[in-house]
């Protein structure tokens, strides 16, 4: 229950104030002057205010103003037997919660007591939902501290808070996301929404539509208009993941709206403007792209105003220790266990290996040892076989002969569909988060996974 200072130079309705506000289990504070009030508003900090609008000296609006600067985030609710409109307006306007005529009912302040907790309630739960996801993705979330992962920070720290298009670089799973979130949730758009989509899970026709919209009737299955994800970011910021994979078309149609600041839906005749920062990120050398016709060399510039290159893991070897202990923590967290502890001779085998996945195969790593350790304790044993056979360690469920008579390319195929299925293995058959963690499409995955059944059909 909340602490409330009751305030008014009538003893008899500060007593019938308090009362009805004990009734509901709140705890009081009684003042007969304003005076008196603005010390308490100091010494006992109160979640709510409900003063009297006139008194001598040191009026309602005395002690609202008080408060305002005081206790910025605590309601007040003014009560007044002289109800004019002048007054209302002016309390208002200087931020009061509500405004009450006396003689009142007891419902009718009951009920307004509770929508001002209730939303100061929620004005909490926002303020530190967002201090969290602003420590979430505060810059120091992004692990690590080799000589290249502090160039990426100052750079990053330099330019969050400006509008200019960034092109993040990297590698599949060297945490270009992380970097995009981060430089939103410290910029002066931290407030508005961060839209990301992946610009290689849809087809032409849809992404198109995702990203822009469409009128009704447009194509076949457009029933109603819709808006785009340009439109849902607006004031806000979008990340285009994987941009090279963009069809030519929406290339052309992207570069037109970086520089006119305008989109158009599918079907509409008219554009509309946008106030929209753009992130982008591509797993290829686009710059190469350009050369051999694959992108266009224009948009490429326009997006890469400011390119931040994300080193691959392997050229940073020394913060797989600090990236181990965070997704053992990470783990811990979502386990509701002790977190697990690793074996000296395993974490040096970690520091060997070249992963070709990046932080994402490192994560995906640790939570396939956490969940094969025995004691606590993450052995050599219990890391992945690709590691192991890196290191010279032989995996025993590896131990069988190689399949010597099949083509370089059936072998290629047999390996990668049995690193897939893995993989579905691991994420309990749930093939969207298996994509996911192989950061492929759907439509990939399921590709690959039918190439096994036309071959098997075929030898039938």
């Amino acid at each position: 229950m909340a602490r409330i200072l009751i305030i008014d130079d009538d003893p008899a309705m500060v007593s019938v104030i308090s009362d009805i506000c004990q009734e509901r289990g709140h705890q009081t504070v009684a003042c007969n002057s304003g005076q008196k009030a603005i010390e308490n508003l100091v010494t006992h900090a109160p979640q709510l205010v409900i003063s009297d609008l006139k008194m001598d000296k040191i009026g309602g609006l005395d002690i609202l103003r008080e408060c305002r600067e005081l206790l910025p985030q605590t309601p007040v609710i003014l009560i007044t037997a002289y109800a004019k409109v002048e007054s209302a307006l002016e309390a208002m306007k200087l931020g009061a919660y509500d405004y009450i005529t006396k003689p009142f009912k007891v419902d009718e302040l009951q009920l307004t007591i509770q929508r001002a907790l209730d939303n100061q309630s929620l004005v909490r739960e926002n303020r530190n939902l967002r201090q969290l996801v602003k420590e979430k993705y505060r810059f120091e979330s992004i692990i690590g501290t080799s000589s290249k992962m502090q160039s990426i920070y100052d750079l990053i720290a330099k330019v969050a808070d400006t509008d200019s298009t960034i092109l993040i670089q990297g590698e599949s799973g060297t945490g270009k996301e992380l970097v995009a979130r981060a430089l939103h949730f410290n910029s002066n758009r931290q407030h508005q929404p961060f839209v990301a989509i992946n610009c290689s899970a849809l087809p032409e026709n849809l992404l198109e539509s995702e990203l822009f919209g469409h009128k009704k009737g447009s194509f076949t299955g457009a029933v109603q208009d819709k808006i785009g994800l340009f439109e849902e970011a607006e004031l806000g910021t979008i990340f285009l993941d994987e941009v090279n994979s963009m069809a030519p078309a929406l290339q052309t149609k992207l570069l037109r709206v970086l520089q006119e600041r305008h989109i158009r839906r599918v079907g509409d005749t008219k554009s509309t403007p946008i106030n929209v920062r753009v992130l982008a990120a591509t797993n290829e050398g686009l710059l190469e792209k350009t050369k051999n016709g694959n992108f266009r060399e224009d948009l490429y510039y326009r997006l890469a105003v400011i390119p931040v290159e994300m080193p691959p893991l392997r050229e940073r070897t020394e913060d797989i220790p600090l990236l181990v202990a965070h997704f053992l923590q990470k783990n811990s967290a979502q386990t509701s266990t002790e977190a697990k502890k690793i074996d000296p001779k395993a974490l040096e085998i970690l520091q060997s290996y070249r992963w070709p996945g990046n932080v994402r195969e490192l994560e995906n790593a640790i939570e396939r040892a956490c969940a094969l350790c025995d004691d606590g304790l993450i052995r050599v044993a219990d890391l992945p076989p690709q590691a192991l056979r890196n290191s010279g360690v032989v995996p025993t469920e590896q131990t069988a002969p190689m399949p010597v008579g099949q083509t370089l390319d059936e072998y290629i195929r047999e390996q990668e569909r049995r690193y897939i299925e893995e993989t579905i293995k691991l994420n309990s058959g749930n093939r969207e988060r298996a994509a996911k963690m192989l950061d492929i499409s759907m439509a990939t995955l399921y590709r690959k996974l039918e190439l096994k059944r036309t071959a098997a059909a075929e030898k039938v």
